[in-house]
C-alpha cells in the first residue's frame, strides 16, 4: 500500500519542483516587490534609455546654430528625463518631447523616431525647421498629439503619417508644405483637430477624410486646393469649426455640411463655390460667425433667422444671391457684423434690422436697393459703419442718423438721395470717413460738418450743392482728403490743409471756387462804389492817380526783385564734395540750376506730395540726385527776420545724423522758395507698405531695424540738437527708406522755419492719424507729440496699414465696455500685424512684441506718461526679454502698458 501510494507522490513532487524551477524566476521577475525586478527592469529602462539619451543627442549635434545648441545647453549625459523639454513615463521610457518657440534650427533627418515607441507628445511648433517630414515618423504608434506647426517644412505629408492611429491633434499650419493630401489620413480615426492652414498645398482633399467622425475642427484655409469639398464632412456630428478660406474649391456646399448643427466657425471664402445657396445652407443654432464671401452663390436668403441664436458676423459679399433682404433676419438679434455688399439683392432695406442692438457695421453697398434709409436707424446706436453705396436708394437722408453718436465712417455715394444735407451729420463727432458723392444733394453745405473735427475724408462731389464753403470749415484740422467738384459751389476754399493740399480735380466744374490751392484762381476783394453824376471827377481822377501809382509800384517792386535775389540767401553746403560746390559763391547759379534740373518745377519731375510743398527729383550738373521742396508759402506769407532765417538755416545745415535726412540748401526769392535735400532712393515708408510687392520686401527684422532709425533720429533731434527741435509731423510720409531699408526722418525743419514765432499751429500740427490727442484742446506743441507720432508710425510699420481703427478702439475701451471695444482688445497679436509677411519667429517675434509694448505707451493720452525718445531709443538697443507665452497666445490687452513712464 505504501509503495502504492510513495509512486504518485514521488512523481508528484518531481512535478512541483519542476514547476517552481520555472515559475520563480518569472515571479520574481514581474511581482513588483521583488528584488530581482528591480535589478532586471532597473537594467532595461537604463538600456533604452541609453538609446532615446543617444538618439536625442544625436539629433541635437545635427541642429545649425550655436543658438540651437545654447537651448539644449541642459541635454547631457544619459538620463533625458531631466532634460529641457522631455518628459518620461513611470518606466522612465521618453513620453513627451516639447520644445515649441525656441528657435531651433535644422532637420529631423537625424531624429531616430524608432527610439521612441512610448511617445505620445511632439511639438515643435514654431521653430525655424526646415526640409522634409520623415518617412520614419510614422514609427510613433503611440503619438496622441504632434504640433511641426510654423516652421519652414517643405515637400510632401508622408503618407506613413497614416500609421498615427492614436493621434489626437495633428498640426501643421504655417509651413511651405506641398503636394496633396495623403489619403491615409483617414486611418487616423481618432483625430479630433487638423489644422494645414496657411501652406502650398494642392490637389483635391481625399475623401478618405470624411472618415474622421471625431473631427472637432478642421482648417484647410490658404492652400492651392482645387476640386470639389469633401462630401462627408460632420458625419461624426461633432464638427465645431470648419475653414478653407481662400483655396480653389469649386462646385457646391456639401450637402453633410447642411445638417452640420454643431458648427460655431464656418469660412469658405475666397473659393470658386456654386449652387443656391437656400438650398445647399442649413439651419445652425450654434453658428457665431459664417464667411462664404468672394465665391460664385446665388439663390436667396430663405432661411428660419429665428434659428440662428448665436451668429454674430454674417459675410456674404461679392456672390450672386438675389432677393430681398429677409426682415426675419432682425431675429438673430447678437449680430454685429453684417456685408451682403457686390450681390443682386432688391428691394427695400427693412427696418426690422433696426432690432440688431449690437450692430456695429452694416454694409450693403453695389446692390440694387431702392426705397428710403428706414428713420429708427437712430435706434443703432452702437452702429460704427454703415455702407449703402451704389445702390438705388431715395428720398432724402434722414436726419435720424445725427443719433447714431458712435458712426465713424459713412458711405451713401451713388443713389439718388435728394434734398439738402441733413445738419444733424454735424452731430456725429467720431466721424472719419464720410462720402455722400454721386447723388442729387442740393442747397448750401450746413455750417455744422465744421464741427466734425475727426473727419479725415470727405467727399460731397457730383451733386447739385451751390453756394459758399461754410467758414467753420476752417475747424476740419484732421481733414486729409476732400473732393467737392461737380457742383456748383463758389467763393474761396477754407485755409485749411485738406483743402490747400488738394489736386485741382477736387474743385473743378463748380460755379467759381477760388483760393490757395492747385489750379485754383486767388480770391479778390470786391467792392462795390456808389454811382454819382460826377463820374468824370470820381472815375477819371482816381484812374490817372492809379495808373501813377502803378507806374510806381512797378519800379519798386522791380528794384526790390534785383535787391532781394542778391540779399536773400540761397545757401549751400560748400563742404561737401558731391553737392554745391560747382555752384560757386553766386546765389544766382544755385536757383537756376534748381529751375533747370526739376524744368523750371514740371510736374513730370514731381515725386511726391508733403506737408508743406510739392517734392521733385533733380539731378545737378555734378551728376549727384537731389530732392527739391518748394514751400506752399506760409499763411502769414512770409518767412522770419533775415538774421534769424540765415541762423536757423545753418543751424538745420550742420545737423548730420544717419537717421535723419540732409539738408543741403534753402532758397527764397520773391516767386517762391524750397529746400534741398538728400535724395533717398525708396521713396517713403507709406508708399513701401501700400504696395503689396514692397511690403512683402519689408521683412520684420527690417521693419524692427525702421522702428529703431525714426526713434534714434527723433532722439537725436530732442536731445542732442541745441536748441531741442520738435518735428511736429511725424508720419509714414516723412519717413523714407534707403537702398539698404534704413529709415532716415525728413521734413524735420520745415515748419521750424516756415512759422517759428507762431502761437497758433493748428495749420501745423501734421497729419490727422498721427497728431497727438491733446492737440485737439491745447495749440501748445512739444517734443511729447513727437512721441505719440512715433507710436503711431511703429504701429503702422507692425500692422501694414494705418492703425486708426486700433487706436480708436483701444482707446474706447478705456472708458466702454462695447463688443467692439472688447473684441479689439481682446483680439491676438498674430491677427492684427500685417497678414502678407509670415508670422514673427524666436527673437524677432520677442522685438514684435517689445516694440509694440513701447508703441502703446507711447500712444498713452497722458503726454506725461509718455516715455521720452531717449527712453524709447535705449529700450531698442536692449536686449529683447523672453516671450512670456507664445507669440499666437498673445493678446492685445497683454501689451498695454500697465503702470505709466514719466520722461
Amino acid at each position: 500500500m505504501m509503495s502504492f501510494l510513495q509512486k504518485p507522490f514521488s512523481k508528484f513532487l518531481q512535478v512541483l519542483f519542476f514547476l517552481l524551477l520555472v515559475c520563480i524566476p518569472s515571479f520574481f521577475a514581474f511581482h513588483p516587490n521583488s528584488s530581482a525586478t528591480s535589478f532586471g527592469a532597473a537594467t532595461y529602462v537604463a538600456a533604452e534609455g541609453n538609446k532615446e539619451a543617444e538618439a536625442l543627442l544625436k539629433w541635437k549635434a545635427s541642429l545649425d546654430d550655436n543658438h540651437s545648441q545654447s537651448v539644449l545647453s541642459s541635454w547631457v549625459g544619459s538620463s533625458p528625463c531631466k532634460w529641457l523639454g522631455i518628459t518620461c513615463d513611470n518606466s522612465g521610457s521618453v513620453a513627451g518631447f516639447s520644445l515649441p518657440n525656441f528657435g531651433l534650427r535644422g532637420t529631423l533627418h537625424s531624429f531616430n523616431f524608432s527610439f521612441f515607441p512610448n511617445l505620445l507628445t511632439l511639438n515643435l511648433g514654431n521653430n525655424s525647421l526646415y526640409g522634409t517630414i520623415p518617412l520614419e515618423m510614422g514609427l510613433l504608434t503611440s503619438l496622441n498629439f504632434l504640433y511641426l506647426d510654423k516652421n519652414n517644412l517643405t515637400r510632401r505629408i508622408p503618407f506613413s503619417i497614416g500609421n498615427l492611429r492614436n493621434l489626437s491633434i495633428l498640426n501643421l499650419k504655417n509651413n511651405k508644405l506641398s503636394g496633396s493630401i495623403p489619403s491615409s489620413i483617414g486611418n487616423m480615426t481618432l483625430l479630433t483637430r487638423l489644422d494645414l492652414n496657411n501652406n502650398n498645398l494642392s490637389g483635391s482633399v481625399p475623401r478618405e477624410i470624411g472618415q474622421l467622425e471625431s473631427l472637432v475642427e478642421l482648417k484647410l484655409s490658404s492652400n492651392n486646393f482645387t476640386g470639389h469639398l469633401p462630401r462627408d464632412l460632420c458625419l461624426g456630428g461633432l464638427l465645431v469649426n470648419f475653414t478653407a478660406a481662400n483655396n480653389h474649391f469649386s462646385g457646391p456646399i456639401p450637402k453633410s455640411l447642411r445638417n452640420c448643427t454643431s458648427l460655431f466657425r464656418f469660412r469658405l471664402d475666397g473659393n470658386q463655390l456654386s449652387g443656391n445657396i437656400s438650398e445647399d445652407f442649413g439651419l445652425y443654432p450654434n453658428l457665431n460667425y459664417v464667411d462664404l464671401s468672394h465665391n460664385d452663390l446665388s439663390g436667396e436668403l430663405k432661411w428660419k433667422w429665428g434659428g440662428f441664436h448665436n451668429l454674430a458676423c454674417l459675410l456674404l459679399s461679392n456672390n450672386n444671391i438675389s432677393g430681398e433682404i429677409p426682415s426675419e433676419l432682425g431675429k438673430a438679434t447678437r449680430l454685429q457684423i453684417i456685408d451682403l455688399s457686390s450681390n443682386l439683392l432688391k428691394g427695400t432695406i427693412p427696418k426690422e434690422l433696426v432690432q440688431l442692438k449690437a450692430l456695429y457695421k452694416l454694409t450693403l453697398h453695389n446692390n440694387h436697393l431702392c426705397g428710403v434709409i428706414p428713420f429708427e436707424i437712430q435706434m443703432l446706436s452702437r452702429l460704427q459703419s454703415l455702407n449703402l453705396a451704389s445702390n438705388n436708394l431715395g428720398g432724402s437722408i434722414p436726419k435720424q442718423l445725427g443719433q447714431c453718436s458712435n458712426l465713424l465712417q459713412l458711405n451713401l455715394s451713388h443713389n439718388k438721395f435728394t434734398g439738402s444735407i441733413p445738419s444733424e451729420i454735424g452731430l456725429l463727432h467720431l466721424l472719419g470717413h464720410l462720402d455722400l458723392s454721386g447723388n442729387l444733394l442740393a442747397g448750401e453745405i450746413p455750417s455744422q460738418i465744421g464741427q466734425l473735427k475727426r473727419l479725415e475724408t470727405m467727399n460731397l462731389s457730383h451733386n447739385k450743392l451751390s453756394g459758399l464753403i461754410p467758414t467753420a470749415f476752417v475747424d476740419l484740422v484732421s481733414l486729409t482728403a476732400v473732393d467737392i467738384s461737380y457742383n456748383e459751389l463758389e467763393g474761396p476754399i477754407p485755409e485749411i490743409k485738406g483743402f490747400i493740399e488738394a489736386p485741382f480735380e477736387a474743385f473743378m466744374n463748380n460755379s467759381g471756387l477760388c483760393g490757395n490751392a492747385s489750379g485754383l484762381k486767388p480770391c479778390t476783394l470786391l467792392t462795390s462804389r456808389r454811382k454819382s453824376n460826377k463820374i468824370v471827377i470820381l472815375i477819371l481822377f482816381p484812374l490817372l492817380g492809379s495808373l501813377l501809382l502803378l507806374l510806381i509800384m512797378v519800379g519798386c517792386l522791380y528794384f526790390h526783385h534785383r535787391t532781394s535775389r542778391e540779399r536773400i540767401s540761397c545757401l549751400g553746403e560748400r563742404q561737401s564734395p558731391h553737392s554745391f560746390v560747382v555752384w560757386g559763391h553766386e546765389e544766382e547759379i544755385l536757383h537756376e540750376t534748381i529751375i533747370q534740373a526739376t524744368n523750371n518745377f514740371n510736374f513730370n519731375n514731381c515725386i511726391g506730395r508733403g506737408g508743406y510743398g510739392i517734392v521733385y527729383r533733380a539731378m545737378l550738373p555734378t551728376g549727384q540726385v537731389v530732392a527739391v521742396k518748394k514751400l506752399h508759402p506760409s499763411r502769414e506769407g512770409e518767412l522770419m527776420n533775415l538774421r534769424t532765417f540765415r541762423n536757423e538755416i545753418r543751424m538745420l545745415i550742420d545737423i548730420r545724423h544717419r537717421n535723419i535726412v540732409k539738408l543741403y540748401g534753402f532758397c527764397s526769392i520773391i516767386e517762391h522758395s524750397f529746400l534741398v535735400y538728400e535724395f533717398i532712393e525708396r521713396g517713403s515708408l507709406k508708399m513701401n507698405l501700400s504696395s503689396e510687392e514692397q511690403a512683402m520686401d519689408l521683412d520684420w527684422n527690417r521693419r524692427l531695424n525702421v522702428v529703431k532709425g525714426v526713434a534714434n533720429g527723433l532722439s537725436y533731434l530732442h536731445h542732442d540738437c541745441s536748441p531741442p527741435i520738435i518735428h511736429r509731423d511725424i508720419s509714414s510720409s516723412n519717413v523714407l527708406l534707403d537702398l539698404e531699408y534704413e529709415a532716415h526722418v525728413s521734413d524735420f525743419g520745415t515748419a521750424r522755419l516756415l512759422m517759428p514765432d507762431s502761437t497758433n499751429w493748428t495749420s501745423f500740427a501734421g497729419t490727422f492719424g498721427y497728431t497727438a490727442p491733446e492737440l485737439a484742446y491745447t495749440m501748445r506743441v512739444n517734443e511729447k507729440c513727437d512721441v505719440y507720432s512715433f507710436g503711431v508710425v511703429t504701429m503702422e510699420v507692425i500692422m501694414g496699414m494705418h492703425p486708426g481703427d486700433l487706436i480708436s478702439s483701444l482707446s474706447a475701451s478705456a472708458f466702454s465696455s462695447s463688443s467692439c471695444s472688447q473684441m479689439n482688445q481682446h483680439a491676438l497679436l498674430k491677427d492684427v500685424i500685417d497678414q502678407r509677411i509670415p508670422l514673427p519667429e524666436n527673437r524677432v517675434a520677442e522685438g514684435v512684441v517689445s516694440i509694440i509694448k513701447i508703441a502703446f505707451a507711447c500712444l498713452l493720452a497722458n503726454p506725461q506718461s509718455r516715455p521720452t525718445m531717449r527712453q524709447v531709443a535705449s529700450k531698442l538697443i536692449a536686449r529683447w526679454p523672453p516671450l512670456s507665452k507664445s507669440f499666437s497666445a498673445i493678446t492685445l490687452e497683454d501689451l498695454m502698458p500697465q503702470t505709466t513712464v514719466t520722461g
